[in-house]
């Protein structure tokens, strides 16, 4: 049978006021993981929206869609337009477990939590004629998962096309996590056996890989175990971690001597109220500071992420929260506007407040006020989220946290990874559109490599005060 999988743009990535190349960074790994399960005289394809135009005119046997909650409305166009032709849709996806009422008067068959168990059900029971209208996961594990089928993507249309994910979840619950509605009712964090992690790093191209997990370092064995493995492998690879994971252990450094060389850490907010109120434990009575300090000395760099409008943000939060990162020499910024996703025990609490004011998901990207902050108008919240990513990433502000770092080979190299993600715009435009995404990835394995090596060559950082101590 010929199976066409589908990953509908997100709302925001089809708007020309913003960053295409934040949409051709990683391919999607849960679809092509899905392909592995097809027999092998089965037919896949799959097409995603972010870096090139559907074709919705073909006649599959099955259309499957992954869906969040910014791309549910285009995947519902999508999914109406194959059932009317009598094509049978399958949707899943973080939008399909939050909403799954909503979803199923757009699909076939809807898949709520992953796709591991039921996946398999699902292909047996299509393949009998007999599929169900609905699966929910309850056993978790990822140790019969086949290989992902990597044949489907296209390389050259992604910066990061060695993403990799080997493990699902979280074992943290913070109150604003989109996730915790998708795994509901069985395990919510769980490993690929190691050896197996490994095998797949190891058949990756090339030397720069990106891990999508929501924690790599969220299972402290498994971790370990990687980061032995990896070692003398020539890599350097990005992945995420918490601020605890980072403090509490010897694990960042053996990240590190792997080859870790850019890590993502949700810091959050610099008001420590706000780490009780939302549930982010992980974070209480941390210094950020020393998070930094650490992270820097072993020669790693930093993308921070913030969420602005918790309950305990007033209107000086902004300007506060960019002095802060400039100050300690972060390299790179996200910010968000708190968001009550469905699903999540923050948007029943705001909910039940009656401060939720705009029920159209697809303002629901982070960037748009959908509910009545506590301690400033919707209008300074949006407008303060605005001025933080403009005064993040000027020049001068890029300039002063370059001059922050230790050497200047070292301040050279802050102003291009910085500079180069945010203001080159016209660049990465032109590679985007010339389907030549992936030729930049030598540049970007050379900035990381480069940065380990004076990282680890540079004397002692000079102390800093941190934030967020209770």
């Amino acid at each position: 049978m010929h199976v066409k999988f589908i990953l509908p743009a997100l709302l925001e990535a089809t708007d020309p006021g913003f960053r295409p190349i934040k949409y051709a960074l990683f391919p999607p790994l849960g679809l092509a993981a899905l392909a592995g399960y097809l027999d092998p005289d089965d037919q896949a394809s799959l097409e995603d929206e972010h870096v090139m135009p559907l074709r919705l005119d073909d006649e599959p046997d099955l259309v499957v869609m992954s869906v969040y909650i910014t791309s549910a409305r285009r995947a519902y166009e999508i999914a109406d337009g194959y059932r009317r032709r009598g094509i049978h849709v399958a949707m899943g996806g973080l939008h399909v477990s939050s909403m799954p009422d909503e979803a199923a008067g757009h699909a076939d068959s809807i898949f709520i939590g992953p796709g591991e168990d039921t996946w398999p059900m699902f292909l047996a029971d299509f393949r009998r004629g007999e599929p169900e209208a609905r699966y929910v996961s309850k056993r978790r594990t990822l140790a019969d998962a086949p290989p992902t089928r990597r044949d489907l993507i296209d390389r050259r249309r992604y910066l990061c096309p060695n993403s990799i994910v080997v493990s699902r979840g979280c074992p943290h619950h913070c109150d604003f996590c989109y996730k915790d509605a998708f795994y509901e009712g069985g395990v919510s964090f769980y490993v690929q056996a190691v050896d197996r992690a490994l095998a797949e790093i190891d058949r990756l191209p090339g030397k720069h890989v990106y891990f999508l997990d929501d924690h790599l370092l969220g299972n402290p064995r498994f971790a370990a175990e990687l980061f032995e493995g990896m070692r003398g492998m020539g890599r350097v690879f990005q992945g995420a971690s918490t601020v605890d994971a980072i403090l509490k252990s010897d694990l960042i450094e053996r990240a590190a001597e792997a080859g870790m060389r850019s890590v993502f850490v949700g810091l959050e907010t610099v008001n420590p109220a706000n780490l009780q109120l939302h549930a982010k434990r992980q974070n209480v009575s941390r210094d950020y500071g020393e998070v930094i300090r650490k992270v820097h000395s072993l020669g790693i760099m930093i993308n921070a992420s913030f969420v602005f409008g918790l309950d305990d943000d007033g209107p000086d939060v902004f300007d506060r929260t960019v002095e802060w990162g400039v100050s300690q020499s972060i390299e790179t910024a996200t910010f968000h506007i708190m968001t009550p996703y469905p699903g999540t025990s923050l948007h029943a609490r705001v909910a039940g407040e009656g401060r939720i004011t705009d029920h159209d998901w697809e303002h629901y990207d982070t960037r748009h006020v959908v509910y009545r902050p506590r301690r400033m108008t919707p209008d300074q919240l949006l407008g303060g989220y605005r001025r933080a990513y403009r005064d993040f990433y000027r020049w001068g502000a890029i300039a002063r946290g370059a001059m922050g770092q230790p050497t200047l080979s070292q301040s050279m190299r802050h102003l291009a990874y910085a500079g180069g993600w945010k203001k080159l715009e016209p660049l990465w435009d032109v590679v985007i559109r010339t389907k030549r995404v992936n030729a930049m990835l030598p540049l970007l394995e050379g900035t990381l490599d480069a940065y380990g090596r004076a990282r680890r060559h540079a004397p002692r950082e000079k102390s800093r005060s941190g934030v967020a101590e209770t």
